[in-house]
């Protein structure tokens, strides 16, 4: 299989312990494992990372999310930084590191900084030993702590970078037939996201702020813009790479042809 630009999307809710608020060190590890196999294949990968929140939570001894902007802010700063590092110590262990781009909406909108942006992206991919992460820069930024949980972030890079492939990765096992009943399993291609998007319920984690829906206006905008989308449940890191062959359990959407 010829080598694909990969954006993985890694959300709060599968970054954190599901019995604590505080970020989940062994879920991390299978993920980042992930992400070396992806590397060693020969494709690009880049992270478009939640969790700087959830990170600051025990750090600043808060027992759940707060709701004030200001305070999440706070959180984010403080969160980044462990994050980050939590990234670099597992990646290391697999002869890589951790390249941290934090990002606001307006870099890519910009004719100034979007050129500049793209530009170092693609010379960090340049290193084979480099994984690009990307997230809000929430400290400063609000969009992400309101809407979508990166989930718009992640499609707005696939789409900026010319990514052939954007997993979303959540605790769904991608987009399910019945929400009432997650027993029957996702639906395995949708061709026409346009036509399921009204279908979806929100649903929010506790310490998320994305849902379904948000998910799918994130996977609406990157097929639109020619790149192929597959929700997939998180808490199964092992099959990420399986997904890129076509197999595993999950929900495709084709990519709309480029024009």
């Amino acid at each position: 299989m010829s080598p694909k630009r990969i954006v993985l999307k890694f959300g709060s809710g599968i970054l954190t312990r599901k019995d604590a608020p505080e970020p989940d060190p062994v879920q991390l590890r299978k993920l980042v494992e992930a992400v070396a196999l992806l590397r060693r294949a020969g494709h690009s990968v880049v992270v478009v990372s939640s969790g700087a929140v959830a990170s600051g939570l025990k750090p600043l001894e808060f027992k759940q999310r707060p709701t004030d902007v200001t305070t999440l802010q706070a959180l984010a700063a403080v969160g980044q930084t462990h994050l980050m590092h939590a990234y670099e110590s597992l990646l290391r262990d697999h002869g890589l590191h951790v390249a941290q781009l934090l990002v606001t909406h307006e870099d890519f909108e910009n004719e100034d900084r979007a050129p500049r942006v793209k530009a170092v992206l693609d010379r960090l991919i340049e290193f084979t030993q480099v994984v690009p992460v990307i997230n809000e820069n929430d400290s400063v930024a609000i969009e992400e702590l309101r809407y979508g949980d990166n989930d718009k972030l992640s499609s707005r890079v696939a789409r900026f970078w010319g990514a052939d492939v954007l997993i979303l990765l959540t605790s769904a096992p991608g987009l399910l037939r019945d929400m009432k009943k997650p027993e029957e399993g996702p639906i395995p291609v949708v061709a026409d996201v346009d036509e399921v998007i009204h279908h979806a319920e929100e649903e929010k984690s506790a310490l998320g702020t994305g849902g379904m829906i948000s998910k799918l206006r994130a996977v609406q905008d990157a097929v639109h813009g020619g790149v192929e989308c597959i929700i997939a449940s998180g808490r199964h890191a092992e099959q990420i790479p399986s997904l890129i062959d076509g197999h595993g359990i999950c929900t495709r959407f084709p990519a709309a042809a480029r024009s």
